[in-house]
């Protein structure tokens, strides 16, 4: 019930998005022509629209939602951790100290990390504005890891770090774990919790692909933020449970049949995009598989993008069970993953990689960059992980590019 009432409020919000953001523009320029001029427009575009996005909260910290413009109202944790990932200088070291500290203090005592922070200051642990599973998020502890390195790579601040890690320790140790196979696991009894934020309309249950990946990540990021704090005892436990995780994410998720990942091993379990090409980016897919991936989006490409955007499954394929076919997260297609697609398909095709940048630029410069579109719909204009996020896959085929 709660779940169709809160569908029922996107589709009225995405109306008053676009409205509420008329007001915010994109810079304006000549249609890129290659590469280059696409990685350096989307990289100008991160920077003016982070700032555009810039609210005050009742407590005046700088908040950071994921849209320039009225429409989401509150401080998401995982969108804001999606700006520091592509564009991590469009914040002052204040903006960024303060953030930090809000989202950490936000845990709550079990270790559990919010989905968003209202600007009142109220925590929200389930999407919906706290209405949407009987659980806080399954991935919040992973995007609070990631926030906190992402922000300590700009800091470079050992004092502030040894203030939080432990918090940090706790966030980590709240995700919801099966302890069989040490994977991120939904419970199938019930509407237990959201997976993956940019998957919370579908209902997958059992062991999660994405979190699980996002846990790789953070165990990763977790022992570097250890090392620092010479806490090399800990920071190596972090990574032996880090190579377990890959090695049974490369057992438990792999279809043979089709070439790529699962999302889940219960409901929806279905090949995944989005998590096949992070799989790829965070180097968890073995070579093999990893081939596999890149020739798959290669054969398919006409079926899975659209306007240098992407679909969570192939093109006529649903989540089992989800939010209604053809809008949303069933069926639209996202700028988001587009850096880690890139990376994968780079291997299979290079020019068709770099072509998928291009045409992004070119749709967002045509028509602004949307949260998702489909057809000629296009919802929630100056949407921030949009234009952030594919920078991430950039970067990586520019260093491809000028490796001897």
């Amino acid at each position: 019930m709660r779940h169709n009432l809160y569908f029922r409020t996107i589709g009225i919000a995405t109306l008053t998005f676009a409205m509420g953001a008329a007001g915010q523009e994109q810079p304006q320029s000549a249609a890129v022509n290659d590469f280059s001029e696409a990685a350096r427009w989307l990289q100008d575009t991160s920077r003016q629209l982070i700032r555009d996005s810039r609210r005050r909260m009742d407590d005046g910290v700088a908040a950071f939602p994921p849209q320039a413009g009225a429409g989401y109202e509150a401080f998401w944790l995982r969108d804001y951790a999606y700006m520091l990932e592509g564009c991590p200088e469009a914040f002052s070291e204040q903006e960024l100290r303060d953030a930090c500290r809000l989202f950490v203090n936000s845990l709550r005592s079990d270790g559990a990390a919010v989905d968003c922070v209202r600007f009142s200051g109220a925590a929200c642990y389930q999407p919906g504005y706290g209405t949407m599973g009987a659980n806080p998020v399954a991935d919040g502890g992973m995007f609070m890891i990631d926030m906190a390195w992402h922000t300590h790579q700009r800091l470079k601040d050992r004092a502030f770090l040894g203030q939080i890690i432990d918090r940090l320790l706790a966030a980590i140790q709240s995700a919801p774990r099966n302890p069989k196979t040490g994977l991120v696991s939904i419970d199938p009894k019930g509407y237990d919790r959201c997976p993956y934020g940019f998957t919370d309309s579908v209902r997958k249950q059992g062991d999660e692909l994405f979190c699980s990946l996002l846990l790789i990540q953070a165990d990763r990021q977790l022992a570097g933020l250890l090392t620092d704090l010479d806490r090399n005892a800990e920071a190596k436990r972090c990574l032996e449970d880090e190579r377990r995780l890959v090695e049974a994410v490369r057992q438990v998720f792999w279809d043979d049949q089709t070439g790529l990942f699962l999302a889940a091993t219960l409901k929806c379990k279905q090949p995944d995009i989005w998590g096949s090409a992070f799989a790829v980016y965070l180097s968890v897919a073995s070579k093999e598989q990893a081939s596999h991936i890149a020739h798959y989006f290669d054969q398919h490409y006409a079926e899975l993008v659209q306007a240098g955007q992407l679909r969570h499954l192939l093109d006529g394929q649903y989540w089992e069970e989800a939010c209604p076919k053809d809008y949303y997260q069933n069926g639209g297609y996202w700028a988001t993953p587009i850096g880690w697609f890139v990376v994968a398909l780079h291997e299979a095709n290079p020019k068709l990689a770099q072509q998928t940048v291009i045409d992004l630029v070119r749709d967002f410069q045509a028509y602004g960059s949307a949260e998702w579109v489909l057809g000629k719909h296009r919802a929630v204009p100056n949407y921030l992980s949009s234009v952030t996020m594919p920078l991430v896959g950039i970067r990586r085929l520019q260093a491809a590019s000028s490796a001897p």
